[in-house]
């Protein structure tokens, strides 16, 4: 049972014409370019800018498309939330996704996304997250090491984007990628510069032509595969999980359904990990007492440095969750998310007529000052149990929310834990005196210089 046929990527709705948007306050630019270029150079001044002029609603024109912007956890609860079914995320997603990851998990909607989503879901079961953690627990310590073994100065993007691709690939694939490591991870990174590019159109030269050809070069490498591991079984990595992965009638998903789903969760686990585990391991090296304290957390579980790491011994780190919760506060792996609007609604007064594209914006959220007090400093204990208990359940949406919730989250949260375990118990980081990361906040946060720290064996 493919459902190919379920969701269709045509628009159902023209746009609103300009008259019906104009008692939304805003303002949209330039004519086509709008303020694209502005809201690339700084998203989180922009946003807040807006705000600031606006509220938290208001109108804006980026990459060809007027859009309304809700700010705020209660735009997040009516938007991720969705309990009436108004937002389409398929055809808010399309536009930046369509020609790179189209189909992946997140561009479903409604009744499709619920059946792909629960196929998928035997993926991230007890049985699959034990045999990741092994495959995880093993690659992260033989790193670490390498990098204990050569202290110094190191660009710490570069270097986790490679260990996290090589994670992908060993608890994804059940392989090594080998030779091909270099070319999946230029088609990956192209797919993802492509997904902002000004020019939408794959016109010879543009970094839409080189995300497209990167797309081509990841559904080869799938398309390959999958027979292989179809003729066998017992393979626990995430491939070939859903490989043999079926729909509620017992149909086996299509081959087509396979390659979407496995080029978007490898793309996540890619990129919005390499963001996620160097925010946190940086913002460890900016705050050295912090660092001290998640090392002695990671110390009392008393752990030979060659012993694996369990989920019991995971489940012992919570100062760690929440140090890498606070992280992800700070620079949210994905700072925006958009949605089309099925039906017409009202939001703080406004009606927006069906059609309209909506926007909602984590990262605004997460450094609201009457919620987060100092949003700019790194305080972990902002995610005690009694901190968050009296705090909008949509204030933190990191993973998104609703039926739209990250499928991957546990798979992440256990990743940085086994990470910090590993990290902690073997290395110091710190930043240069007076240097500061210039961060690029979207379309997923990446510092712009690498990230230059300087490690050293414990």
């Amino acid at each position: 049972m493919s459902m190919q046929g379920g969701s269709s990527s045509k628009v159902p709705f023209a746009p609103p014409r300009r008259n019906e948007l104009t008692h939304i306050p805003g303002d949209e630019g330039l004519p086509i370019i709008g303020k694209t270029f502005q809201l690339l150079a700084d998203p989180k001044g922009f946003i807040e800018a807006y705000a600031t002029k606006h509220g938290l609603v208001f109108r804006t024109h980026s990459f060809g498309q007027t859009n309304v912007v809700l700010l705020g956890p209660e735009a997040n609860e009516l938007v991720l939330f969705d309990q009436q079914k108004l937002f389409s995320s398929t055809h808010g997603w399309n536009h930046v996704l369509e020609l790179l990851f189209p189909r992946g998990l997140m561009l479903l909607d409604f009744d499709e996304h619920r059946l792909h989503r629960k196929a998928l879901s035997v993926a991230f079961k007890s049985g699959p997250m034990k045999s990741y953690l092994d495959k995880l627990d093993k690659g992260i310590a033989a790193r670490i090491a390498q990098w204990k073994a050569k202290p110094g100065s190191i660009q710490l993007y570069p270097a986790m984007k490679q260990l996290t691709l090589d994670l992908a690939a060993t608890s994804f694939l059940g392989a090594d990628i080998g030779p091909e490591v270099e070319g999946i991870n230029r088609a990956f990174a192209d797919m993802v510069a492509a997904s902002i590019a000004p020019i939408r159109r794959p016109l010879p030269g543009t970094q839409m032509a080189r995300g497209v050809a990167g797309r081509e070069r990841i559904v080869a490498y799938f398309r390959e595969q999958i027979p292989r591991r179809r003729a066998r079984s017992g393979g626990e990595d995430l491939f070939s999980q859903l490989c043999h992965a079926t729909h509620e009638d017992g149909a086996l998903l299509s081959e087509q359904d396979i390659i979407d789903h496995m080029s978007f969760l490898m793309m996540a686990a890619h990129d919005t990990l390499t963001s996620s585990l160097t925010s946190f391991i940086g913002e460890l090296a900016a705050n050295p007492d912090w660092q001290g304290k998640l090392r002695a957390e990671v110390l009392a579980l008393g752990l030979a440095p060659d012993a694996p790491s369990s989920f019991d011994d995971l489940e012992k780190m919570p100062l760690s969750e929440m140090a890498f919760k606070e992280s992800l506060r700070i620079r949210p792996p994905v700072p925006s998310l958009p949605r089309y609007a099925m039906r017409d609604f009202t939001f703080m007064g406004y009606s927006v007529p069906a059609g309209t594209r909506i926007g909602v914006n984590p990262l605004y959220t997460h450094h609201m000052k009457d919620i987060w007090p100092e949003p700019g400093r790194f305080d972990p204990l902002r995610f005690t149990e009694e901190a968050q208990r009296g705090r909008h359940r949509f204030a933190f949406v990191p993973f998104g929310g609703g039926a739209h919730m990250c499928l991957g989250l546990h798979f992440a949260y256990m990743q940085a834990k086994c990470f910090a375990r590993h990290f902690l118990q073997n290395i110091e980081v710190s930043l240069a005196p007076g240097y500061k990361p210039d961060w690029q906040m979207w379309p997923i946060p990446k510092p712009r210089d690498g990230l230059r720290v300087t490690v050293k064996a414990v």
